[in-house]
């Protein structure tokens, strides 16, 4: 398979896959490909100037994954680090070291920021035009579009501004943009936020920072979990490490399912479960039925996951705690609180999330028509309805963003077989009308909140579910049918 060049233009021969993001599902993608189809001609935009997405963006202390390794790694190339619950760095160098391995480096332009993607019918192409990090621009055609630029904005976050910031004398921060000059050595730390990232930044910085305080306008469920999974260990000692891998796997898909679906089904008892462990771990010093006890429901939200009780540990030894309350105004010293208490500060960090972005940002068209993507509806959670060869790569919320972007991998390398077979240039999942749309997301998180004017619907009735469940979705993806009566196929010239 040769590789593309900077100075293919819209002028030269079209590639067959376009990839958008050289983040772990962009990489994931080429690998796949590499693996499946390994005669297409292919290359990834990537905005930044490296490979890692998320886990390069990311560089605020004790960056880590929410999800254990062996289902946020890639199926086809086992996590062998003991860690489970691994770090920034450690993600960040297994994607990099797959990229190596499948020799995906040479594909990847860096610096290019995907900004419009037309599609044409009469050409059965996409036209991508992307700026450049000079200040330039590159235009590129491409049989297939797949989106893998996930699904908030690296440029920015979501930062509220309060009332009197402008007389606090110490500094501010948000952890999306970590300042490498930032020495927070003997300070008193403020960390503003409930979350993935208030709970890892907390014992992280504890170690070195005065005092750390979490403050939350509301509590999060938190979990701990070990660091290293004993049973993944066990099955590398006596098995293949391929074997051990899939085992691991899929003993830990089966628990989270099955966890899941008993915080839907059962959600005061497990609520009672998650409270009283919390309320063990942190010792009798923390209120846990004030500061870990949400008024919703388990998974409503996303549940924090902290590897051997690392948080739990900092508020039981008194290095670091919590506080539940509204923050009233910033003042010179610190953080007023409703409450009328005051948080002296000499940093304020604000873990206060994302900014959704879907698509990259990118303003696509079809056939001269510009797509709204709150308009269309999602197909099996990896296409839009009436958007030609098009994926779009959007892992699960309840359980590792990995294992849905490689069943999504996966079926674009089986379509693209299938449509080789039979001499098709096109496929699009057209839209029935009747069926009634819902929220793609059943979540209650803020950042969904947020967005809900910006993510697609999905449907009543499959195809259009989007069914936050790996295992229903491995038969409707991996062994469905690809001509399914909602996928419709043509030659090149017009719309199927």
């Amino acid at each position: 398979m040769r590789s593309t060049t900077p100075a293919e233009q819209a002028g030269g021969e079209p590639l067959d896959v376009l990839i958008v993001g050289a983040g772990l599902s962009g990489i994931g993608a080429a690998a796949t490909l590499r693996r499946r189809c390994p005669d297409k001609r292919f290359a990834i935009l990537e905005a930044r100037s490296a490979i890692g997405g998320t886990w390069d963006l990311f560089r605020y202390p004790g960056i880590r994954s929410d999800s254990d390794m062996y289902t946020l790694g890639y199926a086809f190339r086992p996590w062998t680090d003991p860690q489970a619950i691994a770090d920034g760095p450690a993600i960040r160098a297994y994607v990099e070291d797959t990229a190596r391995e499948y020799g995906i480096g040479p594909h990847i332009r860096f610096g290019h920021k995907v900004v419009k993607a037309n599609w044409s019918s009469a050409q059965a192409l996409w036209t991508v035009t992307t700026a450049l990090a000079d200040g330039g621009e590159s235009v590129l055609r491409a049989r297939f579009l797949y989106l893998c630029s996930g699904y908030y904005s690296y440029d920015e976050a979501y930062r509220p501004r309060f009332e009197g910031e402008a007389d606090f004398r110490g500094r501010i921060v948000h952890p999306q943009f970590w300042p490498e000059d930032l020495d927070y050595g003997g300070k008193r730390v403020v960390v503003v936020g409930s979350g993935a990232t208030a709970v890892t930044l907390v014992p992280a910085m504890a170690g070195r920072a005065a005092h750390v305080t979490m403050l939350q306008r509301s509590p999060s469920y938190v979990v701990s979990r070990p660091a290293q999974d004993r049973f993944a260990r066990r099955m590398q000692r006596w098995l293949p490490q391929g074997l051990a891998y899939a085992v691991a796997r899929w003993r830990l898909i089966a628990e989270s399912i099955f966890l899941y679906r008993l915080a839907r089904g059962r959600p005061a008892l497990v609520k009672r479960h998650l409270v009283a462990q919390a309320q063990r771990q942190a010792g009798p010093q923390v209120d846990a039925a004030v500061h870990f006890s949400p008024s919703y429901k388990p998974w409503d939200q996303r549940v924090c996951l902290v590897p051997d009780g690392d948080l739990f540990q900092v508020l039981r030894t008194g290095r670091a705690e919590i506080v539940t309350d509204h923050i009233a105004r910033f003042t010179e010293r610190g953080i007023l609180l409703a409450s009328g208490r005051e948080l002296e500060a000499d940093l304020v960090v604000l873990a206060t999330g994302l900014s959704l972005k879907l698509l990259g940002g990118a303003a696509i068209e079809v056939d001269g028509s510009p797509l709204e993507p709150s308009q269309a509806m999602s197909y099996k959670g990896m296409m839009l309805g009436d958007v030609p060869n098009c994926a779009m790569s959007f892992g699960y919320a309840n359980a590792s963003w990995t294992l849905k972007a490689d069943l999504t991998a996966a079926y674009v390398c089986r379509l693209l077989s299938w449509m080789d077979r039979r001499g098709v240039a096109i496929a699009v999942p057209r839209r029935d009308r009747s069926v009634a749309s819902q929220p793609f997301l059943n979540f209650t998180s803020g950042y969904v909140q947020r967005a809900s004017h910006l993510l697609p619907k999905q449907g009543a009735r499959k195809p259009w579910q989007v069914y936050q469940n790996y295992v229903m979705d491995l038969l409707t993806i991996r062994f469905g049918r690809i001509d399914d009566g909602v996928m419709h196929f043509g030659a090149k010239g017009s719309l199927p």
